[in-house]
């Protein structure tokens, strides 16, 4: 058995049917010349190879005695891949946006807990002669760069597929069947461990916190965590559906790259301005853009370097999109001063952030909450911390294969919750950042408007820098 962390469980307990907390991504894969095989059968195979060195793949969920504790992993029977990995053919015409509607219906279906907590879709019937790949895994599971880690080890780097070590004779996904004591125990085990670790921690958090918010840590300047506050309430922060819409668009990583260094700035503060130069054009046309800026919750990863646990190792800071701003240069410097600010913040308390914490009566609580906050319609009313939450992730640089295919193009797809219709989750793969739009239907009803908004964001923002280089050498000559 594995005990699933405090943060790992939370977002089991705060499914509903409404809000599903998987995370997913979607690619294209272009078919050599002359392919012959059948690429949903070829890919089932090669996943099979390889299930054993994924634990996501092969365990699933034991729950405990009347849920009052967090569940814990164990080894699965033998895991049906005949129902994990599925083949979907689209309608003709086939285009692109019935994929994306396609990976958006699929989205919108939970996880079965009485299984591994994940599923594959070959998506064929594309007008292009490419296939689409659709995966899912429950974020109980894995973060954003635990999903890197699935990246590389599902895909292989050439079209020739890679050997695979076998498993240990001795069985190395070996059936647990726990009994309702053994459950029992292991539960209190884990609470008194963590109630033991947060005394031992203590010191140490209000050491951490004092010299990030004491009177002598900012002489002369504003806090770092006082630099954003509630968002103001938008057409994206109300109650929502189960129904999800989704909208991909790949940009160049060398032009965004070339951006940040003309501007002294980072990648991820490109990424910051050109996502709220896209909320701001999609506002002007849905009723205006809001005189308070918009805020995102922004997840910043604490995995440390050789760590390949599958479990989440991330916090979720508020930054401000300083949405206010017109001019996009003006944004960028904003967004640069304060997304930096929040990003020191966070690595000084990176050993203090809880990422585990006792768990009994917990599943109670907070599956409560969930279902009241839904059925209240409590963010409706309720001033939003987060407009959006906006993640942006490294992945892999060089070209991925499957069953001999090339994957062209890869997207994220996350989660979208009561009070927070829009996730823009990106992440880049081999000289593309891929901009994945998840969205509920009842918060952004035609999302490509977003896609749309963010190349046009991009372009503005590429004119901008343009106009303002020569007086910019200008002034460095003088």
């Amino acid at each position: 058995m594995k005990a699933l962390s405090g943060v790992d469980a939370t977002f089991l307990h705060l499914e509903t049917e409404q809000t599903p907390m998987h995370i997913a991504s979607l690619s294209l894969f272009d078919l050599p010349p002359g392919y012959r095989r059948d690429f949903h059968a070829a890919v089932k195979r090669e996943l099979g190879r390889r299930l054993h060195l994924v634990p996501v793949l092969h365990r699933k969920l034991a729950q405990m005695p009347l849920h009052f504790a967090n569940p814990v992993w164990v080894e699965d029977d033998a895991v049906d891949l005949d129902y994990h990995v599925r083949r979907v053919t689209l309608p003709s015409p086939g285009n692109f946006e019935q994929l994306e509607d396609c990976a958006a219906l699929l989205h919108a279906e939970p996880l079965d807990r009485r299984r591994p907590l994940w599923r594959l879709f070959v998506i064929d019937g594309l007008a292009s002669g490419q296939v689409g790949y659709y995966i899912k895994g429950h974020h109980a599971a894995l973060d954003g760069q635990a999903g890197v880690m699935l990246v590389k080890t599902l895909f292989d780097l050439s079209p020739r597929p890679a050997g695979v070590r076998r498993a240990r004779a001795t069985g190395a996904a070996a059936a647990e069947h726990p009994g309702v004591f053994e459950l029992a125990a292991a539960a209190l085990r884990h609470d008194a461990g963590q109630y033991v670790k947060l005394v031992r921690q203590l010191p140490d958090l209000v050491r951490t916190l004092t010299g990030m918010f004491g009177p002598s840590a900012h002489a002369g300047r504003r806090p770092p965590g006082r630099n954003c506050t509630f968002g103001p309430h938008t057409l994206l922060n109300g109650q929502i559906t189960a129904e999800r819409g989704f909208a991909a668009l790949s940009l160049p990583l060398q032009a965004l790259k070339a951006l940040a260094l003309t501007h002294g700035v980072t990648l991820n503060d490109v990424v910051l301005v050109l996502c709220g130069g896209a909320l701001r054009r999609y506002l002007v046309q849905h009723g205006g853009v809001p005189r308070q800026p918009l805020t995102a919750a922004m997840p910043i990863s604490l995995r440390e370097a050789g760590d390949t646990e599958y479990t989440i190792r991330a916090t979720m800071p508020v930054v401000s999109l300083h949405t206010h701003i017109a001019d996009p240069l003006c944004r960028l410097r904003a967004i640069h001063e304060t997304a930096g600010a929040v990003k020191t913040m966070v690595h000084r308390a990176k050993g203090v952030v809880p990422l585990d914490f006792p768990s009994i009566g917990l599943p109670w609580v907070l599956h409560g909450l969930a279902e009241f906050y839904g059925r209240a319609h409590i963010g409706e009313v309720m001033p939003p911390l987060a407009n959006v939450v906006i993640s942006n992730i490294h992945g892999p640089d060089v070209p991925l294969y499957a069953a001999g295919a090339r994957m062209s193009t890869y997207w994220p797809m996350s989660i979208v919750d009561h009070g927070l219709g829009l996730n823009i989750t990106v992440m880049s793969y081999a000289g593309a950042l891929g901009f994945g739009f998840t969205t509920a239907r009842a918060a952004v009803p035609d999302e490509h408007e977003l896609t749309s908004a963010l190349a046009a964001a991009l372009d503005e923002l590429a004119a901008k820098t343009n106009r303002a280089r020569p007086s910019t050498a200008h002034r460095t000559a003088a």
